[in-house]
């Protein structure tokens, strides 16, 4: 099917007038509105107003423009019906075949601090929609031709080669594919909006107020996008996929690009993720070693081989066949290193040419580099039977202000920095966790027990397999002992520190119990659950 008439009205400028330029040279002619027709006719670029086209002018300050019988039975037409076409030629209605949308920015809209409501409204596009819809459901046969709609500036190349292809096109699979995206972006735009109605206060505010809204919206709507079917899920006969937020935020591992390797399952995304997640909440060199979604080893150091073999020294036999990330570049020394051990997934921000050349050697490992940054989750999700738990993601970094020594001894410089570091590490350990540490690097990690006693045993064992000595350690705990047979246990083991929420009904005599034994101990008033 050859494209005769097209309509485009864009608010994402990017690439339209080059697309535009080359629909003319192909001999299209073209419908437009507004801001995009006069950035068109500055172009050079024969257009015609859809207000001349209709014969009816744009009302209600350009609310009413396009909603227009001749727009849309040009649109919704079908190409394959002569009873359709009939009424095209008898009512005067030229067919429209391509449509080029994209939707008054709502969501940036809202995004920004000083939004008032009647901007957000103002920005709730209604012709927009309905003519993506019109032309996305005519998108037609294989047979009889149908409409092709673009929303996306990154699409305008592919249809210009599928115009030029000998078949003539666009082809009917591009059409059904580009119907279907359209789908989905209409989708998300709607669901914005009614998220964000829906986070409105019941309180009726003044349309040129800043709304109040509620932390949470009675309706949570949310899409993402199929990334990869994985070849299963946690166990083999489970089927699995991998999905990307339609917005990813700066940082986060969805952003990976592999650099070699076998594409990866299931459970190499989860534990990349956590690895991910842990290391770059160091701001110096940092490694972490991940098995099973827990962190087996964690170290600071000067570069990435410091770093890597001070965090491997800490449970070598967990970290076969473990997750690596680091917060640094990976030079060759450091590739070195990591590569006499078996790994699955290597996570970095950057590599060096040797490096890359040495993890070429294994062909299997998987390779990504992933750029620092600050962005987060929106939210943090856990499915349960009929539902979502919904909410902030464990953003909490910052002790430095909230650490109250709550013994008689106090913790030394040293101490405190160790603790400081047994926190952050704590933070990504399944619970119940006990981390013990010293200068920059986990001596023992107990991770997942029904019993923190039972934590603080295993990570004492770890230390003692490991061949590293406790005695002088400081000691992390997500969250508070219960009784004073927890704190017993790691000043056994030879920890002289103790960093924990506190918030026990028996938080006496466990403060007690730290003052019997001569240990530093710190609340934070912050637990770290991680279920």
């Amino acid at each position: 099917m050859t494209i005769q008439t097209a309509l485009i009205s864009v608010s994402d400028k990017s690439g339209i007038v080059e697309f535009a330029q080359a629909l003319h040279a192909r001999g299209v002619s073209i419908l437009s509105t507004g801001g995009t027709a006069r950035l068109l006719a500055q172009a050079n670029i024969p257009v015609t107003e859809v207000a001349t086209h209709t014969g009816s002018p744009e009302i209600l300050d350009g609310r009413v423009k396009t909603l227009h019988p001749k727009i849309h039975a040009g649109l919704l037409a079908r190409r394959d019906s002569a009873e359709h076409m009939h009424t095209l030629d008898t009512q005067h209605i030229t067919p429209i075949d391509l449509l080029v949308v994209n939707l008054y920015p709502f969501e940036q809209t809202i995004a920004r601090s000083d939004c008032v409501l009647a901007d957000a409204i103002e920005n709730i596009d209604i012709g927009g929609p309905a003519m993506l819809r019109s032309a996305a459901k005519n998108h037609g046969s294989a047979s009889g031709g149908g409409v092709t709609v673009l929303i996306d500036p990154t699409d305008y190349p592919r249809v210009l080669a599928d115009m030029d292809s000998p078949a003539g096109g666009p082809s009917y699979g591009l059409r059904l594919e580009l119907a279907a995206k359209v789908y989905a972006h209409t989708a998300a735009y709607d669901g914005a909006i009614a998220t964000y109605l829906n986070s409105l206060t019941a309180r009726e505010p003044a349309p040129e107020a800043i709304p109040e809204r509620e932390p949470w919206p009675r309706i949570l709507t949310v899409q993402m996008r199929r990334e990869q079917t994985l070849r299963y899920g946690e166990n083999p006969h489970q089927s699995a996929a991998f999905y990307r937020d339609q917005h990813c935020p700066p940082g986060v591992l969805a952003g990976y690009h592999q650099r070699q390797g076998k594409a990866l399952s299931y459970n190499n995304i989860a534990d990349a993720d956590a690895a991910w997640e842990c290391v770059r909440s160091f701001e110096t060199p940092a490694c972490v070693i991940v098995k099973h979604a827990n962190p087996c080893g964690v170290a600071l150091g000067t570069d990435a081989l410091s770093s890597y073999s001070q965090a491997f020294k800490t449970d070598p036999s967990s970290a076969f066949g473990g997750i690596i990330a680091l917060n640094c570049t990976v030079d060759e020394a450091a590739a070195q290193a990591i590569n006499q051990q078996f790994v699955e997934v290597l996570l970095a921000p950057s590599y060096t040419p040797e490096a890359l050349a040495v993890f070429a050697t294994k062909q299997n490992v998987r390779v990504l580099e992933l750029a620092l940054g600050e962005g987060h989750n929106q939210y943090d999700v856990k499915r349960v039977g009929g539902g979502w738990l919904v909410q902030d993601p464990d953003l909490h970094r910052n002790i430095q202000t909230e650490i109250k020594v709550v013994t008689t001894l106090a913790p030394t410089a040293q101490q405190m920095e160790d603790l400081r570091f047994a926190w952050t590490v704590a933070q990504f350990v399944k619970s119940n966790a006990i981390v013990f540490a010293a200068h920059g690097m986990t001596l023992g990690v107990g991770a997942g027990q029904m019993s923190r006693i039972d934590s603080a045993r295993i990570a004492s064992i770890k230390a003692e397999n490991a061949g590293l000595t406790l005695q002088g350690s400081a000691v992390a705990s997500d969250a508070f002992f219960p009784f004073r047979d927890g704190l017993d246990v790691v000043a056994e083991a030879g920890a002289r520190c103790v960093i924990q929420p506190g918030g026990s009904i028996r938080d006496d005599e466990v403060i007690a119990a730290a003052n019997e034994r001569k240990i530093a101990m710190v609340f934070t008033d912050t637990r770290h659950f991680r279920h």
